[in-house]
């Protein structure tokens, strides 16, 4: 299982050399370009997050192949309209990597402290723009809602915009909560958009004060409700019924029966 230096070396530059070939005598390959491979990138990158999420080991590496695939299939690309190839992309991230740690190759000390390196992995970032790149600027805005969230409140957090006890965010949570029934109230749709938005939004916060990803989070609920649902309606057909011919008790009682088998 642990192969050489060497090795994995070897084993980058045959798939380098197969992409090269495939590139010139595959008519698919041949044709694809930025434009036509990123909704491919995209759809590759969530089914490596669902291996993740599932612990799947042989979907990791298969999944992790195919993005190694785009990686790949992008350099060559930018190799083709000579303006980079595949030895400055590892070069840049090298030096990247080297810069953003000075705890590791440079004289800083963070005393093993992974909130500290966050911390310094922000300044950087900032410095490395001349200090003219603003704190928010490096959050994607193409990310899914939820995870842009956690992350404008990890960068804002960095550089000491956070409580001074993670506690009080339950106080902010109770709030918006308080907001949203308010608004819910005065019947202002809109106005209850916006403040759906705010409890989301500090809810997120509080998950990533209590160190737990939201987006994880959320797919696992995501998945065992899935999978309680899937009970429920599988039940209801060997009872010869559908499930909205159930009243909501009967259908709770199966409810219940899944709760303990999918937890």
């Amino acid at each position: 299982m642990n192969h050489t230096r060497e090795e994995k070396i070897e084993a980058l530059g045959r798939v380098i050399d197969t992409l090269d070939r495939l590139r010139v005598e595959c008519p698919w390959d041949r044709k694809q370009t930025n434009e036509s491979l990123r909704p491919n990138t995209i759809e590759e990158v969530y089914e490596l997050c669902d291996a993740l999420i599932n612990d799947d080991n042989q979907n990791i590496k298969k999944e992790l192949g195919d993005v190694l695939l785009h990686v790949l299939f992008y350099a060559k690309i930018g190799e083709e309209k000579e303006a980079f190839d595949i030895a400055e992309v590892a070069d840049a991230l090298n030096k990247k990597l080297i810069f953003r740690h000075p705890h590791v190759f440079g004289t800083v000390e963070v005393d093993g402290d992974a909130h500290k390196v966050e911390q310094n992995w922000e300044q950087i970032k900032l410095k490395e723009k001349g200090g003219n790149k603003t704190v928010l600027a490096g959050v994607p805005t193409a990310l899914p809602a939820l995870i842009k969230a956690d992350r404008i409140q990890e960068k804002a957090a960095n550089v000491g915009f956070d409580w001074d006890d993670r506690a009080q965010v339950w106080g902010k949570v109770a709030e918006e909560l308080s907001e949203v029934k308010e608004a819910i109230a005065i019947g202002a749709q809109e106005e209850v958009e916006a403040e759906m938005g705010d409890l989301l939004f500090s809810v997120v916060n509080a998950a990533r004060l209590y160190g737990v990803n939201p987006e994880n989070a959320l797919e696992r609920t995501n998945k065992k409700f899935i999978s309680r649902f899937n009970y429920l309606e599988q039940k209801a057909k060997e009872q010869g019924r559908q499930l909205k011919d159930m009243t909501l008790a009967e259908m709770d009682k199966i409810w219940d029966e899944a709760k303990h088998l999918y937890h």
